[in-house]
């Protein structure tokens, strides 16, 4: 076990350096110059000097060989240093403490809901006999899926914003102000859950142990709650990690929409103004809560389901047979 999760370690700081390493490439080989960005965003209409903008260039080490920068990135990243915002001048960490709590906010709520509803979804859905509501609640996940994000978030303003004037339309001002942005982040996340929940406890429906349950007497409700969805919610674990990417690149455009103050709008002006640490200090954020969530799903695993852990055990004695 102790082999399996070094390995895992291993793997994680590989993910964390191929994040970082593939947004460095992407932002050097952009056209335009982030320093130059900055300088033009002040908007006095005055055309900056160039001895400025080359000062501006040393002082964030532009100006030196690529393989430089990306060293000097990389070892600061390694220290948890990303330097300073080229947009703002504004410490790097600093700046993505300030967004983070906003988004957490958000992403956790979003992804209670999207829990309630994908779970409810696929629940009603298996265990209901009546077909034209299993048909109607089958097809709901797909159509959450292909629906746009940002069309979800324009039409709850449109109703509940600007129409009946329930919730606020922009801004991060108290619980009222996240809930038609959680609705959204909750949307396309709940219906993954419920199309992979829904898939799984079908097929587990078909298995001899629960014809065994059910011909003992055991109602099908109690067949359902104590065994189906216990089993079948590993597949579901098991997209763990696409399901925080979807909260997390969900966040970009529910952020914009609502203009809410987070990580999320933090990356959309980072990436419009080439801001390279700010970027590079979100990319290293975001894969290292993937990396997380993956690593506490594997150890999650033997709760669920105890035959992964006997599985394990047997496995390994054979492999230490034929090795022999």
């Amino acid at each position: 076990m102790i082999r399996y999760l070094a390995l895992r370690v291993v793997q994680a700081v590989l993910v964390l350096w191929a994040a970082f390493t593939i947004s460095f490439i992407v932002l050097f080989l952009l056209p335009s110059d982030p320093v130059s960005i900055a300088a033009d965003s002040a908007g006095s209409g005055t055309p900056v000097d160039a001895a400025a903008i080359a000062e501006l260039q040393a002082r964030y080490g532009l100006d030196q060989p690529v393989w430089v920068q990306y060293w000097n990135s990389l070892s600061g990243a390694v220290r948890g240093d990303f330097g300073f915002s080229i947009a703002t001048g504004q410490k790097v960490t600093t700046a993505i403490l300030d967004a983070l709590p906003s988004t957490l906010a958000l992403a956790t709520t979003g992804l209670v809901l999207s829990l309630i509803f994908g779970g409810s979804v696929a629940f009603l859905a298996t265990y209901t006999r009546v077909q034209w509501l299993r048909t109607l609640l089958f097809s709901i996940p797909p159509l959450g899926v292909a629906v746009p994000t940002f069309w979800v978030g324009l039409l709850l303003l449109q109703v509940f914003s600007f129409q009946l004037r329930i919730f606020p339309a922009f801004g991060d001002q108290g619980a009222s102000s996240l809930v038609l942005p959680a609705i959204t982040l909750a949307l396309p996340t709940g219906a993954v859950i419920a199309q992979v929940l829904a898939t799984s406890m079908t097929t587990t429906w078909k298995q001899p142990f629960v014809e065994s349950a059910r011909a003992k007497g055991v109602s099908r409700l109690r067949v359902q709650t104590k065994h189906v969805v216990r089993l079948s919610s590993i597949p579901a674990f098991t997209i763990a990690g696409v399901l925080v990417g979807n909260l997390l690149a969900g966040s970009v455009v529910v952020e914009t929409v609502f203009s809410r103050a987070g990580v999320g709008r933090l990356t959309q002006t980072s990436v419009l103004a080439q801001d390279i640490p700010v970027v590079q200090g979100i990319v290293v954020l975001t894969s290292l809560v993937f990396v997380l969530v993956n690593l506490l799903v594997d150890l999650f695993y033997p709760l669920i389901d105890p035959r992964i852990v006997s599985e394990y055990k047997q496995s390994a004695p054979a492999k230490e047979k034929a090795h022999v």
